[in-house]
């Protein structure tokens, strides 16, 4: 019979190749700016949230804030230095105001990181105090990027198509949501379950408008209009990762 440590860590493995798949889904977007040497009217602002949120992560996996977490801290690594990859890229392309927003930005986020860390680990000696400091930033944040879909969502309903909401990149977010929801449960770990849950719920509510309204969505599709709503979709994906 598998124990549930074995079982954790098999689910915990699966959530990894499936937010890995999600982070790596903005390099369509960097191709093209690297194609045409142009950030164009793609934005920096997802991949510094997604930075700032696998930092808080990392710190929430460490052995010293929640034990038995690593393969919390191993994805959101990953995830960390895809977002700086992508920051980079985005710096070498972009005009000189954006360069300066991308490098004033990283720094603010690695300054109120280290503060913010700096004061849980010396105001707060348990695990289970630094569990709750940590957890309830990394629910904040997680929270917000899962439901940044709903904007698109609104757009659905208002104009009955589903061509501003790619179905693989839908049911990939919901797949990653349930992963890391049952990863949760297995050995409880409220703070991972509580933003991943609500995750889930989003991604069910993406899935069923998707149902209700692919038959209303007209034939020809402007693909324009597909192109810019895949990207927005794509640059908020790789957020929703654990």
């Amino acid at each position: 019979m598998v124990s549930a440590e074995t079982a954790r860590n098999i689910v915990g493995v699966i959530g990894n190749v499936i937010s890995f798949g999600l982070f790596l889904s903005p390099c369509p977007t960097f191709y093209e700016i690297i194609k045409n040497k142009s950030v164009q009217e793609f934005k920096e602002d997802p991949y510094l949230a997604t930075a700032l949120n696998c930092m808080f992560w990392i710190l929430y996996g460490m052995p010293f804030v929640h034990p038995d977490s690593t393969l919390v801290i191993t994805i959101n690594s990953i995830g960390f230095v895809l977002e700086l990859i992508y920051l980079s890229i985005f710096f070498a392309y972009a005009p000189n105001k954006g360069k300066k927003k991308v490098i004033l930005c990283l720094l603010v986020e690695i300054i109120f990181t280290a503060a913010v860390a700096t004061g849980i680990l010396l105001g707060l000696k348990t695990f289970s105090k630094r569990s709750l400091a940590f957890g309830i930033i990394c629910d904040i944040f997680n929270i917000i990027m899962y439901a940044s879909p709903l904007t698109v969502m609104k757009k659905v309903i208002t104009t009955k198509s589903v061509k501003y909401m790619p179905l693989p990149l839908s049911l990939a977010s919901f797949l990653n949501a349930c992963i890391w929801t049952a990863y949760a449960l297995i050995k409880f770990d409220i703070y991972i379950l509580i933003s991943n849950g609500l995750g889930s719920l989003f991604g069910a509510a993406q899935l069923i408008l998707f149902a209700c309204y692919f038959r209303s969505t007209p034939a020809e599709v402007d693909a324009e209009d597909v192109k810019k709503s895949s990207r927005t979709e794509i640059q908020f994906s790789g957020s929703n990762i654990v």
